[in-house]
């Protein structure tokens, strides 16, 4: 289903997400700015960015789920007080907002997907900062404020799982890989796509104000997911090892064991849920190809020298 395309402002537009709602953005007539354009947790400037814009796509973000642990004031500023001076600024200028959030504001223990309406109840310092800005936004925008938790994601810009596997498939002959831990890889560019169309709809009036689940359908482990990212780069899937979280040097935060959504929030949009993960890295690796041959065939022609001179060559 599609709807003609509000005017956007993007906020948090030099992350992964940002980056790839700016791309599939590009050429209309919107707004993205990254953290040096815009600091959300200045209220002034925030109340001076959104005025002119239908709908703002809060994807700024404390992202440093470790650092958060020591710093949790910090994260709560960005991912609270941040959600909430745009939510204040969107109630006075009539705009929508959809603000991303997480799936760390689950505790994890559960053996069913997470419905969008379960009680949040945050294991680590970063889930309590993303809970913080899921409350304001709600709590200010109650008929114009969209959640929409997200998780795993990986994509062409920024850190992000594909990209530290591969990396140290580079490096080593074998990477071992948590099958403890299990959730739902989600490209960003589909989640960039999704979100320009509930803009759409709920701009239009065809998307209630609420909480959705942005991830992929189905699920699996990192190590499930590593072997699939493996298998789809032309490696041997085998060179990835299970190994439980106990093993691996402890981290400040605690990671939720489930981290599995249902997505049952869409049909309010008249929206399926998002595809499945397989078929997800499946795309982003067939597209990862496609930007990659012209490349490689332009570098092939500088390096080869014109028809002409190899015949010359040839015959001397």
């Amino acid at each position: 289903m599609s709807a003609p395309t509000p005017r956007l402002l993007v906020t948090g537009a030099g992350g992964l997400l940002g980056r790839e709602l700016g791309e599939v953005l590009a050429g209309g007539r919107h707004t993205t700015l990254d953290r040096a354009m815009l600091d959300i947790t200045d209220a002034a400037a925030v109340r001076h960015a959104v005025p002119g814009h239908d709908v703002v796509v809060n994807a700024a973000a404390w992202t440093d789920v470790d650092g958060a642990e020591s710093d949790e004031a910090g994260a709560t500023a960005v991912n609270g007080a941040g959600p909430a001076n745009l939510a204040r600024a969107c109630a006075r200028s009539g705009a929508l907002l959809i603000h991303l959030s997480s799936d760390y504001v689950f505790s994890g223990e559960t053996t069913v997907p997470w419905p969008e309406d379960a009680a949040p109840a945050p294991l680590n310092a970063y889930g309590r900062s993303k809970l913080a800005g899921e409350r304001a936004v709600r709590g200010l925008l109650p008929a114009g404020g969209y959640v929409v938790r997200t998780g795993w994601l990986y994509g062409r810009h920024g850190p992000n799982f594909v990209r530290a596997v591969l990396r140290r498939a580079a490096e080593t002959e074998f990477v071992d890989v948590v099958d403890d831990q299990h959730g739902q890889p989600t490209w960003a560019r589909a989640l960039a796509d999704r979100l320009v169309t509930l803009a759409g709809l709920a701009a239009a009036g065809r998307a209630p104000a609420g909480i959705y689940h942005g991830t992929a359908a189905g699920r699996t482990t990192w190590y499930g997911f590593a072997r699939t990212v493996f298998a789809l780069h032309g490696l041997d899937p085998d060179r990835v090892r299970p190994t439980g979280s106990g093993t691996l040097a402890a981290r400040p935060a605690r990671r939720p064991r489930i981290s599995v959504l249902g997505h049952d929030g869409w049909a309010r949009a008249g929206l399926g849920p998002l595809p499945p993960w397989r078929r997800m890295i499946e795309a982003a690796v067939a597209e990862e190809r496609s930007r990659a041959e012209p490349a490689v065939a332009e570098e092939r022609s500088r390096a080869e020298p014109a028809g002409g001179e190899r015949t010359r060559r040839r015959s001397a």
